[in-house]
């Protein structure tokens, strides 16, 4: 069973490996980027076409004779589709499950993601270490490893967000930024599987910044809000940024409630609590308002945590 169970990993591997690198070469020979995006979802909107033809006609003896080759056309689509969170499925995504289940077309009752199909077992930013990424590295399936990659940081940048909203923004930015370099054909496969590879090793690093700094993720979290504006850290300086970002957390977590932020007076006392703070270290006036409403995005994403405690 275990053998079957990694021969059809392999199977799948090679399969999303080569439906990458014809869309890829595909998106190549396209202009605009509406046709280059067109490119890269013209497999998974072929087999949407083909699940809803065979749902029409699984009854009949020529859909039942294609059951199997359909059912692996749908596997192959949803590991490219799954992506690591699990939020809401686009009417599409929900149509053809539905239809998967009227159908019974899929090959098996278990839906295998990429990351699985790629043998990433367990995808967890914590396993973004130099062996891994070595391991990443070494795949012969190029296409593969880099659309596997993409999601595990794209999955870990979403999951940072709630935490440090400067931060997941700039490593969300470098994300796409590449991919679309890629996507452009300004670079190959190998060299944005580098540039990824690159990426989740600086958002590793990003991870340690607590230890080396000596402040806590929620400190840090507010001092990126503080140092975005180059010209502020510059004028500024680490140490007294470091100093305003711990006054900031101890006087916003003590001051928010659930709903704070849909509340136009606590809204109101929480910019002038801020700007308060600012003044009082000398933050460059002509910089407050951009800091303001950066701090206050930071302590909009902290407010349910800090709400509960």
């Amino acid at each position: 069973m275990i053998c079957g169970l990694l021969t059809r990993l392999s199977v799948m591997a090679q399969a999303i490996d080569w439906v990458l690198s014809m869309q890829q070469a595909e998106a190549a020979k396209q202009k605009t980027a509406e046709e280059k995006k067109r490119a890269h979802r013209r497999y998974a909107d072929a087999v949407l076409a083909l699940s809803k033809a065979f749902a029409l006609a699984s009854a009949s003896d020529a859909a039942q004779e294609i059951r199997d080759e359909t059912g692996f056309f749908q596997a192959i689509r949803s590991a490219m589709i799954k992506t690591t969170e699990s939020g809401g499925k686009s009417p599409a995504q929900r149509e053809l499950a539905i239809q998967q289940i009227v159908s019974r077309a899929v090959v098996s009752t278990e839906i295998l993601d990429i990351m699985k199909a790629a043998g990433i077992e367990s995808p967890d930013i914590s396993i973004l270490s130099d062996d891994f990424l070595a391991e990443v590295r070494g795949m012969k399936q190029k296409n593969l490893a880099l659309e596997a990659l993409r999601k595990l940081i794209n999955g870990e940048i979403r999951s940072q967000s709630k935490r440090n909203v400067v931060q997941s923004k700039t490593f969300s930015e470098r994300l796409e930024a590449a991919v679309a370099r890629y996507h452009a054909n300004a670079i190959t496969t190998v060299q944005v599987l580098e540039e990824l590879i690159s990426l989740a090793k600086d958002i590793r690093t990003a991870h340690q910044r607590g230890e080396e700094t000596g402040l806590s993720d929620e400190e840090i979290a507010f001092y990126d809000a503080l140092a975005e504006n180059e010209s502020a850290r510059d004028a500024m300086g680490e140490p007294k940024l470091r100093v305003i970002a711990h006054e900031l957390v101890m006087n916003i977590k003590g001051s928010v409630t659930v709903d704070w932020m849909h509340r136009d007076a606590a809204r109101a006392r929480m910019r002038v609590l801020v700007k308060k703070i600012l003044r009082k270290y000398g933050y460059p006036p002509d910089l407050q308002d951009a800091a303001v409403q950066t701090v206050l995005q930071q302590a909009e994403a902290l407010s349910a945590e800090w709400a509960e405690t």
